[in-house]
């Protein structure tokens, strides 16, 4: 067999052109976000995992002066960006730590997005700038502890009293719950399902750390316990009937992970491109290896088939056309995808990948969750189930 002379490296983008798929605009929002992970989030997050403690709150106010904090929606002191340039800042964010893109998915897709679509004109003005700024924190009150892939079932309710609303009910598995200012909290009523503006240190609500996780350590998970709440009428967002209400809003943060757990998935891959050059197995370059390029070569392909799929729900988004059932393809494919590049990463780190001195397995570790959260691999299979046959699975 022949050899040819050793070739510079490729990166795994480059294998599809990734960059020229994206306007100049979005390639520019793309580097400042890595600016802003290298120089002061990625020194500190394998501590902060390894702590289970993250500067939330900080954070949050660093990224509200980037303009990160729902940059995809317009007025209000958001930035009003694209969807792929959304999606391009949750790639780098998640390349650092999930828990960090949780952050900024949670506050800007749920949370102002649920009171930018949602709510008054007065509720927009109260809170959309301040959270925007990352002066202010929201969480997003739907799962609760018998309830998560079922939100249907929500035993949280919310009963008039007068001109006021009274909210009993417990959430869990809150992002940024302890720390927000405040939650948008669904509740069934007598007339279905509504959103609530809850700030905290209302009388009755508790928002407490959940611990123990190995899992998103990085971030900030709640319990939101609503024990006889009140909340004047005010408090309810007026344009929020039923489950189409936290629906539209879960939609809006799928959308995020899409590109979000692939760069997590890049980050694994770059670091094992650069672990496998330099190891030396049985005086050879791991790299050199036909079943190390084999590994390669899978996890740099099913990247980039992520990385198309990305960017072609993007441009609908960007064009009004996205539909949920494409969101779910998107998400259930490229975590799917994502977590198994990270495991497949961990085997050629071998036991060094199982150290924080590498991102792997704390991405690894993350992955799970993300697999889980705002909708399991289950639930989105079904959605493109029914879209693919018509009928209704899940019940």
């Amino acid at each position: 067999m022949t050899t040819t002379a050793q070739q510079p490296p490729v990166h795994p983008s480059a294998l599809i052109a990734f960059d020229g798929l994206l306007t100049e605009e979005e390639r520019e929002i793309r580097r400042t976000v890595r600016r802003i992970c290298d120089a002061e989030l990625r020194p500190h997050v394998a501590e902060w995992f390894e702590r289970g403690a993250v500067p939330a709150r900080e954070i949050s106010r660093r990224l509200g002066d980037a303009g990160l904090l729902g940059m995809h929606l317009d007025g209000y002191g958001c930035a009003g960006t694209g969807a792929v340039a959304y999606g391009l800042a949750c790639l780098e964010l998640e390349a650092a730590d999930s828990g960090l893109r949780s952050l900024v998915s949670v506050q800007g897709s749920l949370a102002m997005f649920a009171i930018w679509k949602h709510g008054s004109e007065e509720q927009k003005r109260e809170w959309l700038p301040a959270m925007a700024r990352g002066e202010a924190v929201g969480c997003f009150g739907l799962t609760e502890p018998d309830f998560g892939s079922d939100p249907a079932g929500m035993r949280t309710r919310a009963r008039s009293d007068g001109a006021d609303w009274v909210l009993s009910g417990t959430k869990t598995w809150i992002t940024n719950g302890s720390v927000a200012d405040v939650a948008v909290v669904w509740a069934r009523t007598d007339g279905g399902i509504r959103g609530f503006l809850v700030p905290a240190g209302t009388p009755g609500f508790q928002a407490r750390d959940i611990g123990r996780k190995l899992s998103l350590r990085a971030g900030v998970t709640s319990e939101l316990v609503l024990d006889g709440v009140r909340l004047p009428a005010t408090a309810e967002l007026p344009g929020a009937r039923g489950l189409s209400g936290p629906l539209s809003c879960l939609n809006e943060a799928r959308f995020g992970i899409v590109f979000g757990a692939l760069g997590a998935a890049l980050d694994c891959l770059e670091t094992t491109l650069d672990y496998v050059r330099e190891r030396r197995v049985f005086d050879r370059p791991l790299a050199s290896f036909q079943l190390t390029q084999q590994k390669l070569a899978d996890m740099a392909l099913e990247l980039g088939k992520g990385l198309l799929l990305a960017v072609h729900l993007g441009r609908l988004k960007e064009a009004g056309a996205l539909t949920p059932e494409q969101v779910s393809l998107g998400k259930l494919n490229n975590v799917r995808e994502a977590l198994a590049i990270a495991r497949t990463c961990r085997t050629l780190l071998g036991a060094n990948g199982i150290t924080l001195e590498y991102p792997v397995i704390r991405h690894a570790n993350n992955l799970e969750s993300v697999l889980t959260y705002e909708g399991t691999s289950e639930v989105h299979a079904l959605v493109i189930g029914r879209a693919l046959t018509g009928e209704q699975a899940f019940h």
